[in-house]
């Protein structure tokens, strides 16, 4: 993404500029990165306005939100990015609404707000269905079974959820595996303590992208007090 924005820079090319800033962005908070996500945010939003790219300009609010939220302020940080949801509906644009509000979902969550924050996952999973943009399908399944597990929900409910990511994600044709039989699934802060679940599913490979279930802990950076959900396959 550094050269990708390097070279937008290097043809003065702007709108791939923004475009190349928004991906860089959503790495970063797949890296599970505040400070990156808030520095790219923050050039993304500098551009946006002057040069008036207005949704790019919500979809920047929105990832300083999370950043916000990650880094300790969950009160603003969901301020920020209910702002920006709001913005970006009044454009009528609806790529991006899953994923902006699948950010929403895990503030709410940091928050210890995890009821609202699956009332937001159902939300963008209306969208999805609505709209058959389904590029963000599986990860909101993924939220929503780590949502699930901090709720103590059924794990009956937990393992649906997790089994819908894999669906999606096989559906999708994504990526390249892993060889494994224990993945910690992701890392999202919390009060609560660890959980596991236990998914039945014959496969002796797991598929991982960027979004997938590996990602965010396999980098070793897990917090103290962070919850962390163990998908054992069997």
């Amino acid at each position: 993404m550094a050269e990708a924005i390097s070279l937008a820079k290097e043809l003065n090319d702007m709108r791939a500029l923004a475009i190349a800033l928004w991906h860089a962005g959503i790495l970063a908070h797949f890296e599970r990165n505040p400070a990156e996500v808030e520095r790219l945010a923050s050039d993304l939003s500098e551009l946006s306005t002057r040069l008036n790219f207005e949704p790019f300009l919500q979809r920047a609010a929105a990832l300083r939100g999370w950043a916000r939220s990650a880094s300790g302020n969950t009160a603003e940080g969901i301020s920020w990015i209910e702002d920006a949801i709001g913005d970006y509906r009044a454009t009528a644009s609806i790529l991006d609404m899953p994923f902006l509000l699948a950010l929403k979902a895990e503030a709410l969550h940091l928050a210890d707000r995890t009821v609202e924050s699956l009332e937001a996952i159902r939300e963008a999973d209306a969208l999805v269905e609505r709209f058959e943009n389904r590029y963000w399908s599986a990860e909101l399944h993924r939220l929503s079974g780590v949502f699930l597990a901090t709720a103590s929900a059924e794990e009956t409910q937990i393992e649906a959820s997790f089994l819908r990511s894999h669906q999606n994600r096989k559906a999708a044709k994504v990526g390249f595996a892993a060889e494994t039989r224990g993945i910690q699934l992701c890392r999202i802060p919390s009060p609560k303590s660890e959980r596991v679940v236990r998914v039945s599913l014959k496969l002796h490979r797991a598929p991982i992208s960027a979004i997938c279930f590996v990602i965010v802990c396999a980098c070793g950076q897990c917090k103290a007090g962070a919850t962390t959900i163990s998908v054992l396959w069997s």
